[in-house]
């Protein structure tokens, strides 16, 4: 008797196996897409595609920001054909506009300063990135972390890169250019303004929302000097 109730019991444990798995929720859920920011600008829309796994802070900072409606009339500071196009951080007046607290460098995150890249502008200080980015107009893999030995092997944290309007950043970048207000030159004529920003799915922000003072300077180095390439 006691044989065929073990036997009967394990002719019953198949079964009960499969219910058990059936009953089971998915292993792994499909990873969220990535969030898609669109910057309106002067010249035409620009928009990017942000990578909060490789960049966590960087990403979150900038999403913030553009929240807050911190870059709607700011301007793109910066252009250096065949190196980079800057912004997110002075007015039409060329004033720097208050900040929030700075964040942690992110840039030893394995995603090289390729073309069409956005990364986290910054001063000497690697953990000195706040509002401003910059696009990568060329692979600038001088950009890149290489060691935490000094601020010039740091490199600059790339947290994402432009899916649709890299036309309007070329366009930019051929822009002549000037010096104007605090800057001896580089600054595109006639301005290039953010009209607004906007995470994709969300509604548009309201209005600013300053911090703290904004740095002297927050930039990668120019383009003849510093890095090697």
């Amino acid at each position: 008797m006691h044989r065929l109730l073990l036997a009967a019991a394990l002719l019953l444990l198949p079964s009960s196996v499969l219910l058990a798995q059936a009953s089971k929720p998915a292993a792994t859920a499909p990873a969220a897409a990535h969030p898609q920011v669109v910057l309106h600008t002067s010249q035409g829309d620009i928009t990017l595609e942000l990578y909060p796994d490789k960049s966590p802070k960087s990403v979150a900072n900038f999403l913030q920001y553009v929240r807050d409606g911190f870059y709607s009339g700011t301007v793109f500071h910066r252009a250096i054909p065949g190196y980079l196009v800057q912004g997110g951080l002075y007015t039409r007046d060329l004033q720097a506009k208050r900040t929030r607290s700075a964040i942690p460098s992110e840039a030893d995150n394995g995603l090289s300063n390729l073309r069409g890249t956005v990364a986290v502008a910054r001063g000497a200080d690697p953990n000195s990135g706040t509002a401003q980015f910059f696009f990568n107009l060329v692979d600038n893999r001088r950009l890149d972390f290489v060691g935490n030995q000094s601020g010039l092997t740091w490199g600059y944290a790339v947290f994402g890169k432009v899916i649709k309007g890299m036309d309007v950043v070329d366009k930019m970048a051929a822009l002549p250019t000037r010096g104007l207000g605090p800057f001896a030159g580089d600054v595109p004529n006639p301005l290039v303004v953010i009209d607004s920003a906007s995470v994709v799915g969300e509604e548009p922000a309201a209005t600013p929302a300053p911090a703290q003072a904004a740095p002297a300077t927050n930039e990668p180095a120019k383009k003849s000097g510093g890095k090697k390439g």
